[in-house]
């Protein structure tokens, strides 16, 4: 008995391919969702790390560039009115304020330093919107990819049992594929969920850094404008 139970277990295509093929139509639907969150959950790791890099790499030059000594006018005029760097964009936002705030007998309007800090500010929090855009999904994605393949399973599970109500027979040749088939959705789910995790946090700290050196950015560039105002 052993033996025959042995050989029927080991004719049992254990693949993943048709461990999904047999699942039944609600666990595979539960599969084929916890692999559209995987894929697309690396799709924004990919191209978050290609936006952080090029945002770091952009503010390094334009940081070079701020403190090369150079008039503020002429940085401003080499930007030109449609600047494409993070950078760029919070220090032409602060310029064009600045310039807004003179009157035509060159004396200054009144708020001209709370107008250009918030003109500053607008513009850091478009960046930000702009940097942590898809982020949310990998949080959604690791907090909910686990309960969804749990869910697969459990289903799965429930249906491996009503195959072995019907056949009356509780070989392991007889549960096991039920079971394997079940257990496939919680280990899609977990591939789904822990690089969604992982990722996140380090793309959320990254996100984090660069915000905070646009912030550090402004605050020097206001002071700058702050000690022309008062002269």
């Amino acid at each position: 008995m052993e033996t025959e139970t042995l050989a029927m277990a080991q004719e049992i295509d254990f693949s993943l391919l048709s461990l999904f093929a047999r699942a039944t139509l609600t666990v595979q639907v539960v599969m084929i969702l916890l692999m559209v969150m995987s894929f697309w959950s690396w799709a924004i790791i990919i191209q978050k790390h290609i936006a952080f890099r090029l945002a770091r790499r952009e503010a390094a030059v334009f940081d070079r560039a701020f403190w090369s000594g150079d008039p503020l006018d002429e940085l401003f005029e080499k930007i030109g009115p449609e600047p494409s760097g993070a950078s760029q964009k919070i220090f032409a936002a602060g310029m064009l304020e600045w310039r807004r705030s003179h009157r035509q007998d060159g004396g200054l309007i009144a708020g001209a330093q709370a107008r250009i800090d918030r003109s500053m500010d607008v513009a850091i929090n478009k960046e930000s919107e702009r940097l942590n855009n898809g982020l949310s999904f990998l949080a959604t994605t690791g907090s909910t990819a686990p309960f969804i393949g749990l869910f697969g399973t459990v289903w799965g599970i429930k249906h491996a049992f009503e195959q072995i109500a019907i056949s009356q027979n509780t070989n392991l040749a007889v549960v096991a594929p039920g079971i394997a088939e079940a257990l496939l959705a919680t280990g899609i789910g977990l591939v789904a969920a822990i690089p969604a995790v992982v990722f996140y946090n380090k793309l959320n700290s990254d996100s984090e850094r660069i915000i905070g050196g646009y912030e550090a950015f402004a605050d020097e560039f206001a002071t700058i404008l702050s000690r022309q105002l008062d002269a």
